[in-house]
């Protein structure tokens, strides 16, 4: 009898190049940071209903579980907040 595995093997992952690239992203300017902080929210956008005539249509999920690069641009901004702040002396 042949026991099977339950774990996983590490599969293709198309976007890992870009969660890389994300990651290493060091914020060095004051302008780039303050751009980063307005481009990327600082919460996931709420689920919403789209509705007609008093009847959903449709159901809109977080935007965090639809994007695959959610954590890096999570992180990201982070390292903008913490440069403003460490870097630039500024309070957010």
């Amino acid at each position: 009898m042949q026991a099977y595995s339950l774990q996983q093997k590490p599969g293709f992952d198309p976007l890992k190049p870009i969660r890389q690239w994300l990651d290493s992203i060091e914020i060095r300017d004051r302008k780039v940071a303050h751009t980063l902080c307005k481009l990327i929210p600082a919460q996931c956008p709420f689920e919403r209903d789209i509705t007609m005539f008093g009847r959903a249509i449709a159901h809109i999920p977080p935007m965090c579980k639809i994007n695959p690069l959610y954590e890096q641009f999570v992180g990201l901004r982070f390292r903008s907040l913490c440069y403003l702040v460490d870097e630039c002396g500024e309070t957010i």
